[in-house]
């Protein structure tokens, strides 16, 4: 079956690469070359660096235009798919292969329709994240889903890894429903169930806010982990929480108070603290969050700054 691709980030590739290996895939559409790092160098995308290793056509814009639609009608494509692509596919892009267009989406939905669905499951405390394979239509995340996989959310996993494992899972998803619509035999069911939304997370929502509770506290440090990265405020320093776990047999602390005994580094919550494990002060590389602990100056208490826990409600 003829197929165009639209994805950016990394997280996109496993699809790619198993839709290339049995299906031609015509194009792949993908973001603009964008600004990367300290030096702010130009880079292009993941999907873009490798559908030219693939061979495969490759088309850069940040917005599904008219332009875009041209190309892609030429190709008379019989399938789209769309992984991360960053942006909305509309009519009349959204009609033009024969068979439209499947989304491969990182959450069981219709919970977590939206930007980020990986790091609100996580946040919102759910048992198990998923992905989910459904027809595009108009509407955010809404149409008729053709299948769909569970997986449990670990005590300790971060978004990155959820988002890591779920990108495989999720290839071998999308190659099986392409697979059936080639065949003729896909089946979809509309959604079902309350819809819940997953906005876009933003650097304020790495803030943490040590006035909520021990659980809520390490949900959301891993929620955003490794992007945009946790982080509170020491002394009027950014300092970056790259990786902590909850203790639960530790004397209770003030929310933002600090404190350690040599070999560890606490913080506290509304409730339990949480012991920090590896930070990275701003300016400095990773280190071990006890080692940081003994590097501040003595002889004064210290404490992160408390945040209003009302400013990051889930939605």
């Amino acid at each position: 079956m003829k197929l165009v691709f639209a994805g950016t980030p990394a997280v996109a590739l496993p699809t790619l690469d198993l839709l290339a290996r049995h299906h031609e895939v015509a194009a792949a559409v993908t973001r603009e070359d964008s600004p990367q790092g300290r030096k702010r160098v130009l880079t292009p995308s993941p999907v873009a660096v490798r559908a030219e290793e693939l061979g495969i056509r490759t088309i850069r814009a940040n917005r599904l235009d008219d332009d875009v639609t041209s190309q892609l009608a030429e190709l008379q494509p019989d399938l789209g798919v769309i992984v991360a692509y960053g942006g909305l596919v509309r009519s009349p892009l959204l009609e033009t292969p024969r068979l439209g267009w499947i989304n491969l989406h990182f959450s069981l939905l219709p919970r977590w329709r939206g930007a980020a669905p990986v790091q609100w499951s996580i946040m919102g405390g759910d048992a198990d994240g998923g992905a989910t394979v459904f027809q595009l239509v108009p509407a955010l995340d809404a149409g008729p889903i053709f299948d769909s996989i569970a997986r449990p959310i670990g005590a300790h996993e971060t978004s990155g890894h959820l988002l890591e494992a779920l990108s495989h899972d999720g290839a071998e998803l999308t190659l099986k429903v392409v697979d059936a619509l080639a065949a003729g035999t896909a089946l979809s069911v509309e959604q079902q169930g309350e819809a819940t939304l997953a906005p876009k997370i933003t650097l304020e929502h790495a803030r943490i806010d040590w006035t909520a509770d021990l659980d809520t506290v390490f949900r959301r440090i891993r929620a955003t982990t490794p992007e945009p990265g946790a982080f509170t405020i020491v002394d009027g320093l950014r300092v970056k929480i790259l990786e902590a776990a909850p203790t639960y047999d530790s004397a209770p602390l003030r929310p933002g108070e600090l404190s350690g005994d040599g070999s560890r580094a606490l913080i506290g919550t509304a409730t339990s603290p949480l012991e920090l494990l590896q930070v990275q002060p701003a300016g400095k590389k990773p280190m071990r969050a006890a080692d940081w602990w003994r590097g501040l100056a003595t002889g004064r208490p210290h404490s992160a700054d408390p945040l209003a826990s009302d400013r990051f409600d889930t939605p």
